[in-house]
């Protein structure tokens, strides 16, 4: 074999990699928050990425997750767990209501507005700004949902996990597998 075709692709590297297919958000999130218990790094564990992604990358034919699972092209996305998504539905309410609250606060500040007055100021100017963080936190909220919703509808959540040693891929399956993963196996790459 000439040097040449011994090499390995730009976008792979030399390492394992245990793939899985899964069927349900929470036994994906039951797998993924094992792997990280178990010793994985949180960044040798990837998802695929979201639909326009997929179709950017891969074209638009209809695709499913059998067919990208072992796919070195597929594109790739970090997890982000519910919890992080609460927080941060909660970090984009919350902050729209302490700017319109800061807004109404300064428009009171003059030497003649009392405690009560301003402290009315506050919660009614931060009404509004409440209001429109919720429905910004409800739009990423249903984004999230919908990108879970869109990869069932191809056949399942794909969920890679590099494995540096033949005990990390004994793990791995056997992780993946108990979090009611399917066709989880290694393959002897990974994608960048």
């Amino acid at each position: 074999m000439s040097e040449e075709e011994n090499k390995t692709p730009e976008h792979l590297i030399d390492v394992p990699e245990a793939v899985g297919v899964f069927d349900d958000v929470e036994s994906l999130q039951q797998a993924i928050y094992d792997l990280w218990i178990a010793g994985f790094s949180r960044f040798d564990t990837s998802l695929l990425a979201g639909d326009d992604t997929v179709k950017e990358k891969l074209g638009s034919r209809f695709w499913q997750a059998s067919e990208l699972e072992d796919d070195p092209k597929a594109p790739r996305a970090n997890f982000v767990s519910e919890e992080a998504m609460g927080e941060l539905e909660g970090s984009i309410f919350g902050g729209f209501m302490f700017v319109g609250s800061v807004i109404a606060m300064t428009a009171l500040l003059t030497p003649a507005s009392t405690l009560a007055g301003s402290i009315a100021a506050a919660v009614i100017g931060g009404a509004p700004g409440g209001a429109i963080g919720s429905l910004f936190a409800r739009r990423v909220g249903k984004q999230h949902s919908e990108y879970y919703e869109n990869q069932l509808k191809h056949g399942g959540l794909l969920l890679w996990v590099r494995t540096f040693t033949p005990e990390k891929e004994a793990l791995a399956i056997k992780i993946m597998q108990g979090a009611s993963g399917r066709d989880v196996h290694i393959h002897q790459w990974s994608a960048r």
